[in-house]
């Protein structure tokens, strides 16, 4: 199979389809209807913008040729200079605590009002209930697990439900005490089996280590716990779902507003809600939470940890364009992506606006860095992985740019100083695998492709450092 299609196909894994089990491959007929569901909603809000023409996507893999990607770093950075973080846009230099909530407010408006969309007024709540407690070996370890159900309240609009279905998962040898748990941080289900190379064929390890690490495992032998979720349940990984989900359920069923929230706040919303239950939960260490996401899960990761302060570390792996990666970088994954039929459902509807033809980003109001400076003074963890040259698995996770999210990193540490802590502390780039963890901000670019896995140990070590006040 082809690259592009395999990946094509792994992508579509992701994506709800009502009637069928999360995460099952829809049928072509399912595809084609979310397809052009997709196409009309986005045609709907082009519409409403007055936008007739849109930047084109570019392709990862045909390296050099017209339409791909850059992957040249003498290229990527056409808009070097940064909106201001550090100043109020009455022009105050921003130098004390108070005046920084002052431009944390305005920079959240205009990521609100541009980027992830506004939150209702109005969302209906969220009622857990513990279906039912069990003690299992969990990657090997013994766990106890407990299968939550949160109901959204829907009496508003019956036809339309959202129920989210997650695991809690702890540590048999930690009863009795209150332990961290890192939302997304790992699953009850078995872990799958590289198949065996065939016969007189090496293993190729460049997209993955040989024995990758398994998070499930390294949290629960670590003492910590992990809720295992599917942010999917919650809203559907596409646009032709936007009239149902919490989404819709909010919207009684309607298209969206230009300015309502996508997907990725959408998702975020639903973790928050675990978090909800967390606090009640006398296993689990209040004060100590985290989430994680990896590739757009990373990017949903970063915008919970923003958006709900009682999170308080993220692993955000691997989110890229749309995530922790500058916009106004020209490496790996353009704006006209991100704005295409399969992803502008991430973001608000005004988005498009800044991949309409003829635009370019420097013309955005803001840019990553300010959206990573709203989680501070908390601890987040950016990683990701490697542009790999082989053609089996080429571009690796260029089309991430793990040095755009480095830079975002670094650019957005001043907010972490207005606090007396350090974010990044450092802004220049680190060599490969370095693991840079000297501050409120941890950065670490493995040598493998698009995976999590080999960040999980370093992570697990920073977040040691932060619970321990270190």
């Amino acid at each position: 199979m082809k690259i592009r299609t395999r990946l094509a196909l792994a992508a579509f894994s992701a994506i709800v389809v009502t009637g069928a089990v999360v995460g099952q491959m829809p049928s072509p007929e399912e595809r084609a209807r979310i397809e052009a569901g997709n196409a009309a909603e986005r045609n709907r809000e082009l519409k409403l913008l007055g936008i007739t023409a849109m930047q084109p996507g570019v392709t990862a893999y045909d390296i050099g040729k017209p339409g791909n990607a850059n992957y040249d770093e003498s290229k990527a950075n056409p808009f070097p200079k940064l909106p201001e973080l550090m100043t109020l846009q009455n022009g105050t230099k921003v130098k004390t605590r108070a005046q920084w909530e002052q431009r944390r407010k305005e920079i959240k408006a205009l990521f609100d009002d541009d980027i992830y969309g506004k939150f209702p007024a109005t969302i209906p709540s969220v009622s857990w209930t513990v279906a039912g407690t069990e003690e299992t070996a969990v990657s090997g370890v013994p766990a106890v697990v407990k299968h939550l159900v949160g109901h959204t309240d829907n009496s508003a609009y019956p036809a339309i439900t959202v129920d989210i279905h997650a695991d809690l998962v702890t540590p048999v040898s930690a009863k009795g005490k209150k332990v961290p748990v890192i939302i997304g941080g790992g699953s009850t289900r078995p872990r799958p089996v590289r198949p065996p190379a065939a016969a007189g064929q090496p293993v190729h390890m460049l997209s993955m280590p040989e024995n990758p690490p398994d998070s499930s495992e390294l949290l629960l032998k670590h003492g910590w716990g992990f809720v295992s979720r599917v942010s999917n349940e919650v809203q559907a990984d596409n646009g032709a779902g936007l009239t149902s989900g919490i989404i819709g359920l909010v919207n009684k069923g309607q298209p969206r507003s230009l300015d309502d929230w996508g997907v990725l706040r959408a998702w975020g919303w639903g973790d928050s809600r675990i978090v909800d239950y967390l606090l009640t939960d006398p296993d689990v260490d209040g004060t100590k939470i985290g989430v994680t996401g990896h590739s757009r899960g990373g990017k949903a990761a970063l915008v919970a940890m923003v958006d709900d302060p009682r999170i308080a570390i993220g692993y955000i792996s691997s989110s890229g364009a749309g995530g922790a990666n500058l916009y106004r970088r020209n490496y790996g994954e353009a704006m006209g992506n991100l704005a295409g039929n399969s992803e502008f459902h991430w973001f608000a509807g005004n988005f498009l606006r800044y991949a309409a033809a003829g635009h370019t980003t420097n013309e955005m109001p803001v840019d990553s860095h300010e959206f990573i400076a709203l989680a501070a003074p908390r601890a987040l963890f950016i990683g990701g992985g490697a542009f790999i040259e082989d053609p089996k698995y080429l571009p690796g996770d260029a089309w991430q740019d793990a040095q755009g999210m480095f830079m975002a990193a670094a650019a957005a540490s001043p907010a972490w100083e207005v606090y007396g802590v350090k974010g990044l502390n450092t802004s220049t780039f680190p060599p490969m695998n370095t693991f840079v963890n000297t501050g409120r901000i941890a950065f670490r670019q493995h040598q493998y492709g698009h995976t999590p896995a080999p960040n999980w140990p370093y992570f697990i070590e920073f977040a040691d450092r932060i619970f321990q006040g270190k």
